[in-house]
């Protein structure tokens, strides 16, 4: 910037001061820093009337404040998203699509018996029950579900909305599990309680799963072998032992 230029900006601020504008509103008229305002405007008496408008500016910025931290950081989030979802390109091949099955399934499926997966989130639900029938060629209608609800809520409605989100029919949902009645219940539970989805005869096909997963993991697993043999001990501690910090 010139000096000519940055001579006029500076005028152009001084009398909007003048006019009892604050440092904010100014900013958006003279593209400058805050730091060059104070410079400019330090010595600028500001005059009674203009005073009471700013301080009153000022406390309802203050009570507004956390609000507007919660959008602004509302605003980020969306942005940030957004942004991510460019960065995947579709549709997924086919190993990005087996392998996130794989990886949703290594967090949330059974490790040691059948193949289900257990979730109350209705899209990762639905993801997977579409993964098994791509993955496995298992068709909805030959998974088995079974509920876990609080007794406050409409266990038919809620199956007839799993049913119509998997299309697994409702005659394959087994007997659900309620929790018991008592005065601590969550007041915020699930909307739809939590789902577990079992494919028939799975132990198999649990176990290629697993398999897919080590072929990922191959390159941290010799440093996972390494560090459990430093810290064998920790499989030999006595499970009734308790330990006592020694007394200084």
């Amino acid at each position: 910037m010139d000096v000519q230029a940055k001579n006029n900006l500076r005028e152009r601020a001084r009398k909007l001061r003048r006019k009892g504008l604050s440092y904010n509103e100014i900013r958006c008229m003279v593209p400058v820093s805050k730091s060059s305002l104070s410079n400019w405007l330090k010595a600028i008496p500001v005059r009674d009337e203009h005073r009471k408008r700013l301080y009153t500016k000022q406390i309802q910025f203050l009570a507004l404040g956390s609000q507007s931290q919660h959008e602004r950081r509302k605003r980020e989030i969306k942005e940030i998203i957004a942004t991510a979802m460019t960065e995947v390109h579709m549709p997924l091949s086919d190993d990005a699509f087996t392998f996130l099955g794989a990886a949703l399934y290594w967090a949330e499926g059974s490790k040691t018996k059948n193949l289900a997966v257990t979730n109350s989130d209705p899209l990762l639900i639905a993801f997977m029950v579409l993964w098994f029938q791509k993955i496995f060629h298992i068709s909805p209608r030959n998974l088995k579900a079974h509920l876990n609800i609080y007794p406050q809520q409409d266990e038919r409605s809620i199956k007839r909305f799993w049913s119509a989100l998997t299309g697994i029919p409702i005659p394959n949902f087994g007997k659900s599990f309620i929790k018991p009645a008592n005065k601590t219940y969550k007041k915020n539970n699930l909307y739809y309680g939590t789902i577990k989805v079992t494919v028939p005869k799975g132990t198999d096909m649990r176990l290629r799963i697993f398999g897919w997963i080590q072929v990922a993991l191959q390159d941290i697993k010799p440093k996972l072998e390494s560090t459990q043999r430093i810290w064998s001990q920790l499989h030999t501690a006595d499970r009734g032992a308790v330990n006592i910090p020694p007394i200084a």
